[in-house]
């Protein structure tokens, strides 16, 4: 009998013993459990105030922590949801500030770049028009043998061989320096950049070398503009002539223009997208 109230003693003793441990348990867990959404809270106000410094790149690195590093915390990663979209909202109405300053900039380059050029459109064959280097028209350019260039509208560069006097078939040119540093294009096949045709002062051929056909021939001749340069046509044989100081002012000047032109539409473009990503946000 002493036994069976001894164990009953012990029994009730281990209960009460485990249940305390129980509830150390549960407090340890909820303890734990709040410490981590302090921690997850502490993300968030870090992530604000990356935002409130401009500091964009932080402030989206720190919200998306928030997912990774405590899953559970779910009305921190809600609120890190509205947070990011106040950063996206404000991280494109920077870019469309600083597109409108750049721009600003480039058109007045622009705008003094354009007296050295005249501005040339055929309504029923183009879409944009030609800006020609006013150092070396393409009229006067015909009557000698070299390179000529012109920039469109929309900044893309083209040069085009001229060579008279002598039938080679070209398709390629080379550019070198004196030291054998050379740019090479790309041979052109298409016709209708070839053109060749005899008239009775004599035979000519021109070829137009735009976009990858370039292939940084017109770079190159930027590059070593005052430089001494010799330009080779080849065709079924090839012929080398010095290249005109005319020819490279004039390629250098729509080097320039080319790239002046491309920046340009490319800040017209990081600017629209801008302005969508924000109409984006704003319908959310």
């Amino acid at each position: 009998m002493k036994v069976t109230v001894l164990n009953k003693l012990f029994i009730k003793r281990l209960s009460i013993s485990e249940l305390l441990l129980s509830f150390c348990f549960i407090a340890l867990l909820l303890g734990s459990c709040s410490g981590k959404n302090r921690n997850a809270k502490t993300y968030l106000a870090e992530a604000e105030t990356a935002l409130n410094k401009g500091n964009y790149s932080l402030a989206k690195l720190k919200i998306d922590s928030i997912k990774e590093v405590f899953p559970t915390s779910f009305d921190e990663i809600t609120e890190g949801f509205e947070l990011m979209q106040k950063v996206r909202m404000a991280e494109n109405q920077r870019n469309i500030v600083y597109c409108d300053s750049m721009l600003r900039v480039n058109y007045e380059q622009l705008r003094e770049m354009l007296e050295s050029f005249n501005y040339a459109r055929d309504p029923q064959y183009q879409e944009f028009g030609d800006y020609v280097p006013k150092t070396y028209p393409l009229n006067t350019s015909f009557s000698q043998n070299g390179l000529r260039s012109a920039v469109n509208e929309r900044g893309q560069m083209y040069i085009e061989s001229v060579l008279s006097g002598t039938s080679l078939k070209h398709n390629k040119i080379k550019v070198s320096t004196r030291d054998g540093s050379f740019a090479e294009s790309l041979p052109v096949t298409t016709d209708g950049l070839n053109y060749r045709f005899s008239t009775l002062g004599g035979t000519y051929e021109i070829v137009r070398f735009a976009g990858n056909d370039d292939n940084g021939v017109a770079k190159f001749i930027y590059t070593f503009k005052d430089e001494p340069l010799t330009l080779t046509f080849t065709g079924n044989r090839n012929h080398a002539i010095p290249l005109p100081q005319a020819a490279k002012k004039a390629i250098a000047q729509s080097f320039e223009l080319s790239t002046l032109l491309l920046d340009i539409e490319s800040l017209k473009y990081e600017k629209g997208r801008s302005e969508a990503l924000i109409k984006y946000l704003q319908s959310r």
